[in-house]
């Protein structure tokens, strides 16, 4: 992705040849400069992209000679990144696809082509990512039911959109005993998930399978239903594969965007036009960061941004300060990588290293795994950095061997790293590069930790979790704690389920889920887990079946290898059966508790347990009912689901008892040894895993080659559809950019406090019946079992900006408590906040948002910006925003403006009902102050947050979108 140099480039004398290949490069050692020696090595994949597409317009030689003074411009200098391609998963691909459509529009009524519309920048959409639950373990033993799961002749699970279905009197069981599924059932027509489906997975040579006992079902009724729902959305990205160039599609029934990414779609080095550089890569998703564990330089960024990169803007940042972060000490052998992540992850973030990079070195990481290496990048968003990048070494080298990369590329890759000094021995400390600062962690001092119940900062040690859990329930409702009565800490309450008597207290755990992103990039843990499960089932030990179980792996490689080394049934035993692939219960799509364990907590006022081994577990996130979640490693899922508590000591206390001698089982007594994982990884972790996903990335599927879409320039919008819409972000487009105009006699739209996340901002999960969102489909002749999630109709404006601000877990000062309302001020009513916006604008009003500290943390998400700009949001005022946040809000024309330090609402006295005027100045500038004055006679002084001059013309020109599209009127 750059222009073929020609001899007017301005560096065309670094222009070097590779002895392998005769591949030309730009050398950067040709500088003569000792400063490139001395910059971390992901400075010097800035520097090589900046060098290679210098044009004298986007990047400029000013640019290069900043990044190489970096060690005097860090957290000054502004400069251009064009990432080597973009990468774009199911949710986010779907509203930035549409959105280019549009803009061919808008191109076309002004009289030129709209084939000039295309993305230059390679991009990859991954139709697989995100995953609903609408079934939930069944019974597949004979009874008293074993393993975890409903009893004989129970349904699978409920489902959202599908009634469970009797089997057939007739009907052949596929699991051949009680309470597994009849064909019937397997054959039931999918939910109406728009995301990917979790109805039928397929491991390597073998026929369609049912999705709960991965046996043979009948193939031809299932895949003509797999799709129906969602037929719109498929058909839409087909017609984006054949419409725009450079946009390549991943088929369905593959993997989640960053298992794609890491195992099929990663280059570490690209070759273009007979020049070979750096792999690099920008996703619409946080964890992008994930490839950096490869050596791949990458992180995720909003849809708005990569929007921009995909039509050739570079992204403008500001040159990173870089923290080196030294590995030493021995891991001890009962430690998992999570353990090493978490550990990591608390280290970082109590460092403060907030929108910096981070780059590992020291001996440490020579211990590491690639798959450790994926795992601790993945975990950027925890910590706050850009990425966490580990240059490629040895190690990366044995990986790559499993990985489908020949011999003859290898020595390619290898020759071109060590050519531009891009390769490390981490046992050399000579190649040490100098860091913004150095942080030591020792890995000898990590032991097995979990993290909540609320924040995943907030990490408790195995070994202090019955006495941390204890302290939750004693101290008063914050971040940790619940202000549980002492008389109250000791209730139980009882119930029935399956007609067998239970009782839950506070600390049951009633979710545990082993789900995608973050483990399953890490054969280690997995296995683990698998063969812990192994030593549980024939230890007899079982997980009690209302605790809601789930098994949802990023990659059907994970299924092939669990399954391949024999642990797969014994996972199934326990409950943990694959229900499919991609996101599922850390973003709340998992299906509803049992009623009777509804009722218990609720009678109790319980404080029960979700156990997960993801990475995000907010409060209500994953069920509104279970105010205690806990991140843990995969094998620490299953010991607390067989526990049954999260108030155990592993130590002093048994899992339980063999149900045949009556033996008491210990943790230590199941937990594999580290020699044991290792063997088993190695047996099974081999390449023929990555070549049957190349054989299914290159086949597709029957299904997605069949689809008819039309062949048109232009998209046929169907306006009966009502998942994708022609958005309205360029309407009255012109071609001149308006002058700047102040805000005038604004009402507060919300009064929000601190830590207000994109899960409060921007719509995820299903969608409420009582919503705005629901009355608009219903509005559409869609019954509520129709309405699927908020995901599924991301295309779709109208429901979406209807479903901005409508969590429940929303704390809008106006009200009071939690919930989708607000204040209409000038009527006194109590609304809907879209329904508040709807009359607002209609009277042009504009609107502002106040707010409190750290506004807008949490994932990546477009709509987190287009919701509000929908809304008529003009301007958000807060005390502090998430820089990803912040920059989103620029790129739909939202001004992100700060309180002065030691000011907030609170302290200048607002109440939030006042009127405000924002007057903006003929000239905009990064980071100018403006005058707020209220008609109430007050007036204050905030800071626009601008931190570019390109913020700046993104903003006036009411957005990137329509900057982009103004390029194409010019």
């Amino acid at each position: 992705y750059f222009c073929f140099p020609s001899a007017e480039h301005p560096y065309s004398h670094l222009i070097d040849t590779l002895e392998h290949g005769g591949l030309k490069f730009f050398n950067p050692q040709k500088f003569n400069d000792p400063r490139y020696d001395k910059l971390p090595l992901s400075i010097r994949v800035l520097l090589e992209a900046a060098v290679r597409n210098c044009d004298g317009f986007y990047t400029k030689e000013g640019d290069v000679q900043s990044i190489l003074d970096w060690q005097q411009q860090q957290n000054k200098a502004e400069v251009p990144f064009s990432p080597a391609r973009v990468l774009l998963q199911d949710f986010t691909g779907i509203p930035a696809m549409v959105d280019l459509a549009a803009m061919r529009d808008a191109v076309a009524k002004h009289g030129l082509d709209p084939s000039l519309v295309n993305p230059k920048c390679p991009t990859d959409l991954i139709v697989d990512h995100s995953l609903q639950i609408d079934y939930s373990k069944c019974a597949i033993q004979n009874a008293p039911n074993p393993g975890g799961g409903d009893g004989p002749n129970q349904s699978h699970g409920p489902s959202r959109s599908t009634p469970s279905r009797p089997p057939s009197r007739g009907g052949s069981q596929c699991g051949g005993q009680r309470g597994s599924c009849s064909k019937a059932a397997c054959n039931d027509p999918p939910s109406s998930s728009g995301q990917s489906p979790a109805s039928v997975q397929q491991i390597e040579n073998t026929p369609l399978l049912c999705p709960f006992h991965l046996k043979p079902v009948s193939e031809i009724r299932t895949v003509q239903n797999l799709y129906l729902t969602v037929a719109t959305l498929l058909s839409a990205k087909q017609w984006c594969s054949k419409a725009f160039k450079n946009v390549n599609v991943v088929p369905p029934d593959i993997g989640a965007v960053h298992q794609v990414n890491l195992e099929y779609l990663s280059r570490v080095v690209q070759i273009s036009n007979g020049f070979i550089y750096p792999d690099s890569v920008v996703g619409t998703d946080s964890h992008t960061t994930m490839i950096n564990g490869l050596g791949i330089l990458g992180w995720g960024v909003g849809g708005i941004e990569s929007e921009a990169v995909m039509l050739g803007q570079p992204l403008s940042l500001t040159l990173p300060q870089v923290v080196g972060c030294k590995l030493l000490g021995t891991i001890n052998p009962l430690t998992t990588s999570i353990d090493i992540v978490l550990g990591i992850t608390k280290h970082l973030r109590q460092a403060g290293i907030a929108g910096r990079f981070v780059e590992f070195f020291g001996p440490g990481v020579s211990q590491l795994s690639a798959p450790d290496r994926t795992t601790i990048a993945n975990m950027c968003p925890e910590y706050n950095a850009t990425v966490s990048f580990f240059p490629v070494d040895q190690v990366t080298l044995k990986h790559f061997k499993k990985t489908n990369f020949t011999q003859e590329k290898l020595e390619v890759l290898e020759s071109y790293l060590k050519a531009v000094k891009l390769f490390r021995s981490y046992e050399d400390p000579s190649e040490d590069p100098e860091y913004s600062e150095v942080i030591e962690i020792n890995l000898s001092s990590m032991v097995p930790y979990v993290s909540g119940p609320k924040r995943a900062q907030d990490r408790v040690a195995v070994s202090n979790m019955k006495e941390d859990f204890q302290s939750c329930l004693d101290e008063k409702v914050g971040f940790k704690g619940f202000n549980i009565s002492k008389e109250k800490q000791e209730t139980r309450v009882p119930f029935l389920h399956c007609g067998q008597k239970y009782e839950l207290a506070h600390g049951s755990v009633v979710i545990a889920a082993v789900i995608s992103c973050t483990n399953n990039c890490n054969p280690s843990v997995m296995l683990t887990a698998g063969l812990m499960a192994k030593k549980a089932v024939e230890a007899g030990l079982v997980v009690k079946p209302y605790i809601r179980t789930s098994l949802a792996p990023g990659s059907g490689m994970v299924t092939h290898y669990l399954s391949t080394s024999g642990v797969l049934p014994f996972l199934s035993q326990l409950g943990f059966e694959v229900i499919g692939y991609g996101c599922a219960t850390c973003v709340g799509n998992t299906a509803p508790l049992k009623e009777t364990v509804v009722d218990a907590i609720k009678q109790g006022d319980l404080v029960t347990c979700g156990v997960l081994s993801g990475n995000r577990h907010f409060e209500g996130r994953l069920c509104d009912c279970v105010r205690a979640n806990y991140l843990a490693s995969p094998p620490l899922v299953l010991a607390y689901a067989i526990a049954g508590t999260v108030g155990i000591d592993f130590e002093k206390e048994p899992l339980g008892k063999d149900d045949i001698q009556g033996k008491e089982v210990y943790l230590c007594d199941i937990w594999p040894s580290r020699e044991e994982v290792q063997q088993t990884e190695e047996d099974t972790i081999i390449s023929s895993i990555f070549k049957d996903l190349r054989g299914r990335m290159e086949k597709g599927n029957t299904f997605w080659n069949n689809i008819e879409c039309p062949d048109s320039v232009l998209f046929p919008w169907d306006h009966k559809s009502t998942y994708i819409r022609s958005p309205c972000f360029f309407s009255k487009l012109s071609k001149e950019v308006p002058p700047p105009q102040s805000i005038e006699n604004a009402h507060a739209l919300l009064f929000l406090g601190d830590k207000v996340t994109t899960d409060h901002i921007s719509p995820a999960g299903s969608i409420a019946r009582a919503s705005a969102a629901a009355k608009y489909l219903q509005s559409k002749r869609l019954a509520p079992r129709e309405f699927n999630s908020y995901g599924a109709r991301r295309g779709n404006d109208a429901v979406m900006t209807r479903g901005t601000f409508a969590s429940i877990k929303l704390q809008n000062r106006f009200i009071g408590k939690s919930g989708p309302k607000t204040l209409h001020i000038p009527s006194g009513q109590t609304l809907d906040v879209f329904e508040a916006a709807e009359r607002y604008q209609r009277d042009g009003i504009p609107l502002i948002i106040l707010a409190g500290k750290d506004y807008g943390s949490g994932n990546s998400r477009d709509w987190v910006a287009k919701g509000p700009y929908l809304l008529g949001v003009r301007a958000v005022i807060a005390e502090s925003f998430e820089k990803l946040h912040k920059n989103q809000l620029v790129g739909m024309g939202i001004m992100p403006l700060e309180f002065l330090p030691g000011q907030n609402a609170d302290s200048l006295e607002l109440s939030g009902k006042e009127k405000f005027t924002i007057t903006l100045p003929d000239t905009l500038s990064p980071r100018k102050q403006l005058t707020v004055t209220t008609s109430q006679g007050k007036s204050f002084i905030v800071t626009a947050l601008f931190d570019t001059e390109m913020d700046v013309t993104f903003f006036q020109h009411g957005g990137l979108l329509r900057f982009v599209a103004r390029t194409f009127l010019k």
